[in-house]
C-alpha cells in the first residue's frame, strides 16, 4: 500500500484543530498531526517530514509567518498552506515570499480546503520525483538482456524478494548490471510509484557521503548557506540503492547502521532526528566478508545489509548473451543509420574475456561505431580485438592490412592475462585523451583503481611528449 501523505495542522483553537482531523480522517491517503501552537510545530517539523502543512497565520508568541520561515528553511519540501481570516496584499506577498503554497480564508470551505491540500501534496510529488530524476542515471534504454539460464534464474529470484521490504545486497563484479536489478525489484515492489535514488558510496569523498545521504542543517560547515534535505529524505517511500556500499568509510558505517535499524537519522549539524520510511538496496563488487574479517567493514552492518543476496553473474558466465546485448547497443545507440557487426566483429566479442563486463561491452560497440567508416562495424574496430592480438593499436578500418582473426592471434601470439589488460588500459586512455575519469567509467573500475593500475604499469601520456 501507498505510504499516506503526512499533514500537519496548526491552530491554536482547539475546536478548528479537532474540526479539522475529524475532516480529513475520511480521506485514507492522509495521516494528521496536530499543534496547538507554533512551538510544537516546529518540535514537530524537526522529528518528521510532512508532505504538507495548514499553518495558522495569527498565533500567539511563535506565529504562523514564523513557522512558515521555519519551514522555508529546514524543510523546504513541505508545502505550507496558509489559514487566515483576512488575506490583504501585505499579507499575501509575505506568505508568498516565504515560499507558502496558497491560502484558505476562515470559514473553511472543507473540499475546497482537501482540494488545496491534494494539489499542495502533488506539487511535492513533482518536485521530490525531479529531484529524484537529476540523480537517477540510465534508466531510459537500459534494460536486462540475455535469455541465458543464470540471467534468468537471477532475475525470477529478484521478482521474488521484491515484494517484501527486506533489505538486499547485490554482489557481482564491477560493470554486471547492478543497478538494473536494484531498478528491478523497486519496479516489481509496491514503492514501484515512489522514488528510486540511487547513491554511489564510491564516487562521493567520505567528507561529504554523511551530507549528501541525511542532509545538512544551515550553517553546519563552510558554504552551507541554506538547509538541505539528504537523498534519504529524497527516496522517502521508495527505495534508496546504495551502491558500492562496501567503499563506506569506518567513521560513517555506525549512523548508516542506525539508520537502517531505525529508520531515523540527524541532518549534519542537527539536534534532532528525523525518521523516513525507505527500502534499501545495496551492490558491492567486494567480497564483504573478507573485509569485515579484514576489519574495514563492520559486522553488524555486513549482516544488516544482507538480509537476501542476489549473485549477478559476470559476462563471462553468461556469454551467450553478447549477440543479443550487442545488438541492444547498437540500436540504443544509432542515431540516424543503424550500423551491424561483421562476422569477424561478431567473433572478437565473443572471444574477448570482458572484465569490464556488459558496461565494457556498450562502450567498446560505443567506441566502434565511431571508428567504423561505413555501415558494417568491422574487427578492427575494436579496442578489445587490440588486446586480444597483443597489439597497442587498433589497425584503421579500410587500412592496408587485415588483422588476423581471433583464433590465429590466439594461437601465434599468447600473452599474460597482465598484459592484456595494459593494452586495453593503454588503449582507453588515449582514446579518451586521457581522461581518467571518462576512461575508469568505461573500464568499469573507480578513477582510484585506474590510477592504481597507471602506476601499476607505467604508463604515459605519448601526447605530452
Amino acid at each position: 500500500m501507498t505510504r499516506p501523505f503526512q499533514i500537519l495542522v496548526v491552530d491554536d483553537d482547539e475546536s478548528i484543530t479537532f474540526l479539522l482531523q475529524t475532516e480529513f480522517e475520511q480521506y485514507p491517503e492522509f495521516q494528521i498531526d496536530v499543534a496547538q501552537n507554533g512551538t510544537e510545530a516546529i518540535n514537530l517539523l524537526q522529528s518528521k517530514i510532512y508532505d504538507a502543512a495548514l499553518l495558522d497565520i495569527k498565533m500567539p508568541r511563535v506565529s504562523g509567518i514564523d513557522v512558515l520561515k521555519f519551514i522555508n528553511e529546514s524543510s523546504p519540501s513541505t508545502q505550507p498552506i496558509m489559514l487566515t481570516n483576512v488575506v490583504d496584499v501585505r499579507t499575501a506577498f509575505e506568505v508568498s515570499k516565504y515560499g507558502a503554497y496558497d491560502y484558505v480564508t476562515k470559514p473553511y470551505d472543507v473540499d475546497e480546503l482537501i482540494a488545496t491540500v491534494r494539489r499542495a501534496v502533488e506539487r511535492r510529488q513533482l518536485l521530490m520525483d525531479k529531484e529524484a530524476l537529476k540523480i537517477e542515471r540510465l534508466r531510459r534504454g537500459r534494460d536486462l538482456v540475455g535469455e541465458t539460464p543464470v540471467l534468468k534464474e537471477m532475475v525470477a529470484n529478484a521478482k521474488k524478494v521484491a515484494a517484501s521490504d527486506a533489505f538486499v545486497l547485490i554482489q557481482g563484479p564491477s560493470g554486471t548490471g547492478k543497478e538494473l536489478i536494484a531498478y528491478l525489484i523497486h519496479q516489481e515492489s509496491p514503492r514501484k510509484d515512489r522514488p528510486f535514488v540511487p547513491v554511489n558510496c564510491a564516487s562521493i569523498p567520505d567528507q561529504l557521503l554523511e551530507s549528501e545521504l541525511f542532509g545538512h542543517e544551515k550553517g553546519a560547515f563552510t558554504n552551507a548557506y541554506t538547509a538541505k534535505q539528504g537523498l534519504v529524505e529524497v527516496a522517502n517511500g521508495g527505495t534508496l540503492f546504495l551502491d558500492e556500499v562496501g567503499d563506506i568509510s569506518t567513521s560513517t558505517q555506525p549512523k548508516l547502521l542506525r539508520f537502517l535499524e531505525t529508520g531515523e537519522f540527524r541532518r549534519v549539524g542537527g539536534t534532532s532526528s528525523m525518521k523516513v520510511d525507505v527500502r534499501v538496496v545495496s551492490a558491492t563488487n567486494k567480497k564483504l566478508l573478507e573485509e569485515v574479517h579484514a576489519g574495514r567493514f563492520r559486522e553488524d552492518l555486513f549482516y544488516r545489509l544482507n538480509i537476501v543476496t542476489i549473485a549477478v553473474p559476470s559476462l563471462h558466465e553468461r556469454r551467450a548473451d553478447i549477440p543479443n546485448l550487442a545488438e541492444h547497443f547498437l540500436n540504443l545507440k544509432s542515431k540516424a543509420r543503424r550500423k551491424q557487426l561483421s562476422p569477424d566483429a561478431m567473433q572478437v566479442l565473443m572471444e574477448y574475456h570482458w572484465p569490464g563486463n556488459v558496461r565494457e561491452l556498450e562502450h567498446v560497440i560505443e567506441g566502434a561505431m565511431a571508428l567504423a567508416h561505413g555501415d558494417t562495424i568491422e574487427a578492427e574496430d575494436l579496442w578489445v580485438n587490440a588486446a586480444l592480438s597483443g597489439k597497442s593499436k587498433v589497425t584503421p578500418s579500410g587500412g592496408g592490412g587485415r588483422v588476423p582473426s581471433v583464433h590465429q592471434s590466439a594461437t601465434e601470439k599468447l600473452v599474460s592475462l597482465e598484459e592484456v589488460e595494459k593494452i586495453h588500459i593503454k588503449k582507453i586512455l588515449d582514446h579518451n585523451q586521457w581522461n581518467r575519469t571518462r576512461s575508469a567509467e568505461m573500464l568499469g573500475i573507480t578513477p582510484k583503481t585506474l590510477y592504481l593500475k597507471i602506476k601499476k604499469y607505467d604508463l604515459k601520456d605519448e601526447s605530452d611528449s
